[in-house]
């Protein structure tokens, strides 16, 4: 696959800055030495936060959590990061979950929740669904799941999970950013773009062996979302996907699956990204006319729209 043809210069401007923090081969490194790599990463393209967004740290029940309000919200987002289930936390989307507050007026609950390796499958979505069901049971009013890469797989294995609860009609939707559901690796674009920059498809198999700790469990939706057999009952969804990332046709299918099955999905793939563009929301136009549409769909989720 010839990147030069596919990206622009602000995207390639910005895998340069990447690269030069976090190296591709990353993943030939300790866990330890990647979690500096992204720290510092993080670092780089960390913006201050909005004015008028109040942030406090609180506990879900045991799970970290960390809280955005802007005014009176009209909703809640409860937002679980990306990095693999290995790095990243609180402090790693920091901004990000500001400034999704800051354009929806939507209070947003971000979770941290525990990393492997010193932590394996189902933790961290244990984790993930105690900080929704916190969430549910501590404020009104609408919540929609959001969350980019591995934070994507979370917010999908939970409105699955919590699909029949009480408060299930409460979640009016869900936004996965470049998620990563459990797909065919063999074919589509874990062939095609097996070597994109951002996301190789070798990073992706060593996020899932790491993350299970051994095999990969089979038929196991908390795992793997798109392993499920039953796609009906879940929230409208919206799925937006890097065109270069072997990660796209996750967010294909699992839109074709819901689809399939009476349900609301919209899938976007964004021609001329990366997995994890939207840390190049303030240095490229795609991404941050990319994260603008995030914002607007988690808004009008919110809304029930």
């Amino acid at each position: 696959m010839n990147y030069d043809d596919l990206l622009d210069d602000e995207v390639r401007a910005f895998i340069a800055r990447t690269d030069a923090l976090y190296p591709p081969e990353a993943v030939d490194f300790t866990v330890a030495q990647q979690r500096r790599f992204y720290d510092a990463l993080c670092q780089e393209f960390d913006v201050r936060r909005p004015e008028g967004v109040a942030v406090r740290d609180d506990d879900a029940d045991g799970v970290a959590v960390r809280l955005y309000e802007a005014g009176s919200p009209g909703a809640t987002v409860v937002y679980f990061h990306g990095g693999g289930f290995v790095v990243g936390g609180l402090d790693s989307h920091d901004s990000i979950c500001a400034e999704i507050c800051a354009g929806t007026g939507y209070r947003v609950v971000s979770a941290d929740y525990r990393l492997a390796p010193e932590h394996v499958h189902p933790a961290h979505f244990d984790d993930a669904v105690t900080a929704a069901r916190w969430a549910l049971g501590r404020y009104d009013g609408a919540v929609v799941l959001a969350g980019d890469s591995a934070g994507g797989n979370l917010a999908a294995a939970v409105a699955q999970a919590l699909r029949g609860t009480p408060d299930a009609h409460r979640i009016t939707g869900q936004v996965l950013i470049y998620p990563g559901l459990g797909g065919e690796m063999t074919r589509g674009s874990y062939v095609d773009h097996a070597r994109a920059p951002g996301l190789s498809t070798a990073d992706v198999l060593f996020y899932r062996d790491i993350r299970a700790g051994g095999p990969a469990p089979e038929s196991d939706p908390t795992f793997a979302p798109l392993q499920d057999t039953d796609f009906s009952g879940l929230p409208p969804t919206l799925i937006i996907s890097a065109a270069c990332d072997p990660l796209a046709d996750d967010g294909r299918d699992y839109r074709d699956a819901i689809r399939a099955a009476g349900g609301r999905a919209e899938w976007i793939n964004e021609a001329g990204l990366i997995h994890g563009y939207l840390r190049a929301r303030f240095i490229s136009a795609k991404a941050r006319d990319s994260f603008a549409r995030i914002v607007a769909g988690i808004q009008c989720l919110g809304q029930g729209l």
